[in-house]
């Protein structure tokens, strides 16, 4: 049986890790967001009632973590 603590020594370092994510980022040639017009993108929705049930949908949602 493993502890936690025998789990921990088997992790890379956090630099180690970092890097593998740099190297994969490059080879997608991805690039971090620099503004919300990096995500736009038209057609998702096909109709005006979808966005709208999506919109409300959302808001529902954000209200429930409230209560």
């Amino acid at each position: 049986m493993t502890t936690s603590d025998d789990h921990r020594h088997h992790l890379a370092p956090i630099a180690d890790r970092q890097a593998s994510l740099d190297e994969i980022f490059r080879a997608k040639n991805v690039h971090p967001i620099q503004s919300a017009d990096d995500l736009a993108c038209d057609g998702i929705f096909e109709t005006n009632e979808e966005l709208d049930e999506f919109i409300r949908y959302t808001y529902e949602a954000r209200r429930a973590e409230f209560a």
